[in-house]
């Protein structure tokens, strides 16, 4: 898939459009300073073209992506809401506890900010289940902030997964021969799903 043929799956498919609206958090995987995977949840929005959030500019994930570009994220969620308005536009669900599930690789890059940019402010705002405490955060973050970085991340592939219309491939992995250490129990493969 390429970047038009995402971007427009993202634009228009019911089950991104229903997480995009829904106050979920990015679950935002990149590499550390020191090489290992880190993961943590951020409040974002999708700007059309892009997910966009805003970081302060010292923070380790912000170095941490400078130096690898390369991110990948989840947006899921388990919510008996999203899944009813997923199933309302698709059709029923294989169950009631199955996640809705959007995966998204991509490229990221860096602009820093003065102030409280649009794009952290309304990402915020999205993510408050009682919105009359925004006003009071948006109040606070703006007289104690100088600058921010924004990360723009350019998606390179998405994978989509509502349980109706798409459910996860099986994946054949082959096993060790025999380590106990990593319960290998000979070279059959294992489907992983």
């Amino acid at each position: 898939m390429d970047y038009a043929e995402i971007v427009h799956l993202v634009n228009t498919d019911p089950v991104a459009q229903t997480l995009l609206e829904s106050p979920v958090a990015m679950r935002l995987g990149y590499v550390g300073l020191d090489g290992h995977p880190r993961t943590v949840p951020v409040a974002y929005l999708w700007n059309g073209e892009a997910f966009q959030f805003a970081s302060p500019t010292t923070a380790y994930k912000v170095r941490a992506i400078a130096a690898h570009p390369q991110v990948s994220f989840s947006v899921d969620t388990y919510s008996a809401e999203v899944r009813r308005k997923v199933a309302a536009q698709l059709g029923p669900t294989v169950s009631d506890y199955t996640p809705v599930v959007m995966l998204v690789r991509g490229t990221a890059s860096i602009e820093v900010h003065p102030g409280v940019p649009d794009v952290h402010v309304k990402a915020s705002w999205r993510m408050f289940a009682d919105k009359s405490l925004a006003p009071g955060w948006e109040q606070q973050k703006r007289a104690h902030t100088t600058d921010m970085a924004v990360i723009t991340i350019k998606p390179t592939h998405v994978t989509l997964c509502d349980f109706v219309t798409r459910f996860p491939p099986p994946v054949e992995i082959n096993a060790p021969a025999h380590d106990p250490a990593h319960g290998g129990s000979g070279g059959a493969p294992v489907p992983v799903t």
